[in-house]
């Protein structure tokens, strides 16, 4: 019986020692091999993110990262700032050019309205209602006349005279009538231009204050 029981364990560990062996076929060993590379890198690989960096350099990658995104928002800042200013100093020298041509057409028309001012005056220094006035008193005084030897003549109708004188007198009666119409015609006239005149003095009396 002793030595029945150390060959059954002999027997018993040659058989685990069989089964724990792996086999000698060659596709078992590559799986194995390929089973063990993945886990070395993968136990490799958890130091690294996926930009390939290691974990102890993360810090100082997100730094650089936030450095550098930091430096093209502050490159589109000023880029953004420059055309801005750019458009600014566009609009400036386009107000300044646009101020000096209004200039230039608000002292065109104060010379403009100097020149018409003083046209103005030199036709108001004309003695324009003098004229008005003599020829007023000129058209009283041949209607006073012309009426008066109206008068004079009808009465001395009434006389006996011959036909020829008769006929010359009534004749200049008539006559006399006409030239009487066209100076009332004349002195309507002349109240019309001095109504004009007064309103062209009126006028340039405005302009000129």
């Amino acid at each position: 019986m002793s030595s029945y029981y150390p060959r059954t364990k002999d027997l018993t560990r040659t058989r685990k020692s069989v089964t724990d062996s792996p086999p000698s076929s060659p596709s078992y060993t590559d799986k194995n091999y390929r089973l063990h590379c993945v886990l070395r890198w993968s136990c490799v690989d958890f130091r690294y993110d996926s930009t390939g960096e290691s974990a102890t350099d993360k810090p100082m990658g997100r730094t650089s990262s936030y450095t550098r995104r930091e430096t093209r928002l502050a490159a589109l800042n000023k880029q953004e700032q420059d055309s801005a200013a750019k458009d600014y100093k566009k609009m400036y020298t386009e107000a300044l050019q646009e101020n000096e041509r209004l200039k230039s057409r608000l002292q065109d028309s104060k010379q403009e309205l100097v020149k018409i001012r003083s046209q103005l005056e030199k036709v108001a220094q004309v003695p324009i209602f003098q004229c008005f006035k003599e020829f007023e008193k000129t058209c009283q005084e041949m209607e006073t006349k012309f009426k008066w030897k109206m008068e004079m003549e009808k009465k001395w109708s009434h006389h006996i005279l011959p036909n020829n004188e008769k006929q010359a007198l009534d004749k200049r009666v008539t006559d006399m009538e006409e030239e009487i119409k066209v100076l009332t015609e004349l002195k309507s006239d002349n109240q019309r231009l001095k109504d004009e005149n007064g309103a062209l003095i009126r006028v340039i009396s405005k302009l000129s204050k």
